[in-house]
């Protein structure tokens, strides 16, 4: 077959927390072969980046952690403390904290008024396919929108269920006001049953 070639997605049979270390070192492998260098994750305590760092070498990778915003699950809290942002930075991460592409204006609106926005019934189509597959689509628009990535390069996210990773896709980013123009070009990791 002409234009055709083979890539191993891994696959985990349930998602979650514990699929991390295997997630990380199969899309670290998957992101040299590729020579993509950016590499996005989701980590709303820290504990994904810092697993991360055995992976992905600083020096080889820029590393973009993206939290969740501020106020979120209460009012002025987050869940990532002063403390670890700065050990991650520390670490060699950038650091952004950002409202949900699918979850901002929209999500207040549902909340308000009992009906859902584009934005949502977006986030509710790609969890389909699963959670991380949205978390990792969502995280692009959010450090797109940011300038922490370019919308003309390729780059590696690594999302999850439940508080770890178990999701990874070679994605060409777009901001959030030109969301369709995304493309996941590779899943290179997810659960094999959405939830």
């Amino acid at each position: 077959m002409e234009n055709a070639f083979v890539t191993q997605t891994l696959h985990f049979e349930k998602g979650g927390p514990e699929c991390t270390e295997a997630l990380l070192e199969h899309a670290s492998r998957r992101a040299k072969e590729l020579g993509i260098r950016k590499v996005l994750m989701a980590s709303n305590t820290g504990r994904t980046a810092r697993a991360a760092m055995k992976y992905f070498d600083p020096k080889v990778f820029e590393l973009i952690v993206v939290t969740q915003v501020a106020g979120f699950t209460e009012p002025n809290e987050s869940r990532m403390s002063n403390e670890v942002w700065t050990e991650l930075e520390g670490l060699g991460f950038k650091v952004l904290r950002a409202a949900h592409a699918f979850g901002g204006i929209g999500r207040g609106v549902r909340n308000k008024l009992k009906t859902f926005q584009v934005d949502e019934i977006m986030a509710f189509t790609l969890r389909m396919i699963s959670q991380g597959v949205k978390v990792g689509t969502e995280i692009s628009y959010m450090a797109a929108d940011r300038g922490f990535i370019r919308t003309d390069e390729d780059i590696m996210t690594i999302a999850g269920t439940g508080g770890g990773a178990d999701t990874a896709m070679v994605v060409r980013p777009a901001n959030s006001h030109r969301a369709l123009d995304l493309r996941v070009k590779e899943i290179v990791a997810k659960p094999w049953s959405p939830v």
